[in-house]
């Protein structure tokens, strides 16, 4: 079910199974730059065209992490939105981004314990429709209980 009503905290007690939401972003320079910045990790498969073009990926290529912050965002600002807690996530890179690529994040609820406010999600990141990540987050969504 793709529900892409506008962003917001959903507490669980709302949530349902196949809910999803989701987020599009073209990775640019400015933000492979800034991640390196960032993190530190400045490996010039990241940085450095010339580096870059003698590699398995002929040219420049995003952070993994950077890419895997996508779902990070629609996690924390969508589904289920503010308060919820990160518990766990498990990633599979499949492929490079690159820049200028348009990511699309996608997150589906596939799993919930009210009793423990635990929900499981299903990760996946797209290019052109190719799925370059995917993965699972087990979160602590918010709940009406506790405003």
């Amino acid at each position: 079910m793709l529900d892409n009503r506008p962003r917001g905290t959903i507490v669980i007690e709302d949530l349902e199974i196949g809910m999803m939401r989701y987020l599009q972003k073209v990775v640019t320079d400015r933000d492979i730059e800034m991640f390196a910045e960032v993190s530190t990790d400045r490996n010039p498969v990241h940085l450095d065209d010339d580096y870059a073009r003698d590699t398995i990926f002929e040219g420049r290529i995003a952070h993994g992490m950077l890419t895997a912050g996508l779902i990070s965002a629609v996690i924390g600002e969508q589904l289920p939105g503010h308060g919820t807690v990160y518990m766990g996530q498990s990633l599979k890179f499949l492929g490079p981004v690159r820049p200028g690529d348009m990511v699309r994040a996608e997150v589906e609820v596939i799993g919930i314990d009210h009793g423990k406010r635990r929900v499981q999600l299903d990760c996946r990141c797209l290019v052109n429709g190719k799925k370059v990540l995917v993965g699972e987050a087990t979160v602590l969504a918010p709940s009406r209980k506790f405003d």
